[in-house]
């Protein structure tokens, strides 16, 4: 089986791609799995570390095709405040609990879970249901590795003091872009 042993940066590849998959937040946690594209194109994912794969980023087979990953929609809720004050308080709970959450223009996406939901209410603030590709943020230790043009660079929230850093990913000919590696941020999440 032939595998994918790179990943080249959100959009910063000009190839088109030979396939695409389509993985959910947890999918994009890997370092080796079995995968299929959605025109059939079987390959193994088989980097030297787990990495957090962004909607956007490309794998690099062996051969040089490249295959798209695209962030599958998600059930999440949206937590929208009163204002920006307020909102951020309710970020601090969900930071408190290492909750992984995603930044938006509107307000913060989570994954549904009811319990959650209620302390947020709980607080003041509206929850709308939503299906969206979830896409956290990475925290203090995530890293400015390949910060796409229009923002940062984000990985999912939690305790980094029990597991490796290694390099998040690695460049050839493929990828068009230059950035610099200061503390890398890939984490083995499986």
């Amino acid at each position: 089986m032939i595998r994918a042993m790179q990943v080249c940066a959100q959009h910063r590849w000009t190839q088109a791609p030979a396939d695409t998959v389509v993985l959910d937040f947890d999918d994009r946690h890997r370092r080796r799995m079995a995968m299929t594209g959605t025109r059939g194109l079987a390959f193994l994912l088989d980097l030297e570390n787990a990495v957090v794969l962004r909607g956007g980023d490309a794998l690099v087979l062996e051969d040089g095709r490249l295959i798209e990953v695209v962030a599958a929609p998600e059930p999440l809720v949206e937590i929208r405040g009163s204002d920006p004050h307020h909102l951020v308080r309710v970020a601090w709970h969900l930071g408190n609990r290492h909750l992984p959450a995603q930044i938006t223009a509107r307000g913060l996406r989570i994954r549904r879970d009811h319990v959650i939901e209620a302390m947020v209410r709980g607080l003041g603030a509206r929850v709308i249901e939503i299906e969206a590709p979830f896409d956290p943020e990475g925290g203090a230790y995530a890293g400015g590795g390949h910060a796409p043009e229009s923002g940062p660079h984000e990985h999912a929230v939690h305790d980094h003091s029990s597991h490796d850093h290694g390099d998040h990913h690695h460049h050839d000919e493929h990828c068009d872009h230059d950035h610099q590696h200061g503390q890398s941020h890939a984490h083995d999440h499986k």
